[in-house]
């Protein structure tokens, strides 16, 4: 493979703003784009991969292109697909256009496509370049990258706090500790999530519909409703049936469903190995993983939320910070073990960080824990 040149790396910084017009849309397919430069440095083609079943981003931007693509440098965000799909092999499509280059970003982690679609360009005699700004398009695809390496999803906690860390007062009233423009981020993170997680505690107490409000005309795809319920308490009545997205309630495998009301509600139930008296977490996120779930949002309590960084399954804590102080008698965000000495506290890394109205949106990376 060849080195980058100087101007790789802005190309490239263009076609992943095009992948990331996808983010709302691909599930469960990676966001990709694609931009097609001649040999003068104009660009003649460009594309982004928009849902599931459609287009890729490489052929898309080669019909743009047309025979302008011939000898033209394809930059691609992720590396081209080799397999049949619902959709023919990105590789073959460039090697027919006739392109004398490809630049990608990111190795494909699904392994019936990683090195295989790059070598199938190279062998057509055409010059490729890889791994041009590829920790930025793997962030793009964290949810899709961790799926094909580990077989479970990228996990997001989300939490709205005070600034002295609570997110309820003792009686459990949280509405609302943040303002209008954090919460509308939330749906953001919703809307390009795979699956909202939450426990029974927050259905009975909050009774949340889980989905995603975008303001405007912005298409998307709405999240799988995920809740873990020991006992399959989940009311008939809940809001997250009145919903048209899947609900999917996970349960431990000693706990027989009843008459059948849930599934008639419109719920999948699925039974997962027992721990503790509760479903296996592990469990559950392997399985959303196997349903091609990429990025799960949590949206719970402090025990489900507790449980989940116990056990190493937090990828990613994003704090939402309102300018107020709830008190010491309020709920806190995390339920966790005891931890008895600073040497067991749970290490996180400040990845991002900015102002959303009043509020404050820290989004931490969690460094210690089988799921760093």
């Amino acid at each position: 493979m060849s080195e980058p040149t100087a101007d790789d790396h802005q190309h490239m910084a263009r076609a992943l703003k095009l992948a990331a017009r996808g983010v709302y849309t691909t599930d469960p397919n990676p966001n990709v784009g694609c931009i097609i430069v001649a040999s003068n440095g104009d660009v003649v083609g460009q594309g982004w991969h928009e849902r599931a079943g459609k287009l890729h981003a490489e052929p898309l931007a080669l019909e743009e292109a047309g025979e302008a693509a011939k000898g033209a440098t394809a930059y691609v965000t992720l590396e081209p697909c080799s397999h049949h799909g619902r959709t023919p092999p990105c590789a073959d499509q460039l090697i027919t256009a006739g392109v004398s280059r490809v630049v990608y970003a990111a190795e494909d982690p699904n392994p019936i496509v990683s090195g295989s679609g790059a070598q199938r360009v190279i062998d057509a005699g055409i010059e490729v370049v890889a791994g041009v700004m590829a920790a930025e398009a793997d962030e793009l695809n964290r949810g899709y990258v961790q799926r094909m390496r580990t077989g479970r999803p990228w996990v997001r906690c989300k939490l709205a706090v005070s600034v002295d860390g609570r997110t309820a007062l003792a009686s459990g009233e949280s509405k609302w500790i943040t303002g209008e423009a954090a919460r509308a981020d939330v749906h953001c993170l919703r809307a390009r999530s795979s699956a909202v997680l939450t426990g029974i505690g927050t259905v009975l107490a909050d009774d949340p519909s889980l989905t995603a409000r975008l303001v405007g005309d912005a298409e998307m795809l709405q999240p799988m409703r995920v809740v873990v319920d020991s006992q399959l308490r989940t009311p008939v009545t809940a809001k997250l049936f009145a919903e048209e997205s899947p609900v999917q309630i996970y349960h431990p495998d000693n706990v027989t469903p009843g008459n059948g009301a849930l599934e008639k509600a419109g719920a999948t139930l699925q039974a997962v190995a027992e721990t503790g008296g509760h479903p296996d977490l592990a469990a559950v996120l392997q399985d959303l993983g196997g349903q091609a779930i990429n990025d799960v949002l949590v949206e719970a309590g402090p025990t489900l939320n507790g449980a989940l960084l116990d056990a190493g399954l937090i990828d990613e804590i994003i704090v939402y910070q309102a300018a107020s102080i709830l008190g010491a008698d309020s709920r806190g965000m995390f339920a966790t073990e005891t931890i008895t000495a600073m040497s067991e506290r749970k290490e996180l890394e400040l990845t991002d960080l900015r102002k959303f109205g009043s509020d404050m949106r820290m989004t931490y990376r969690v460094l210690s824990g089988e799921g760093s």
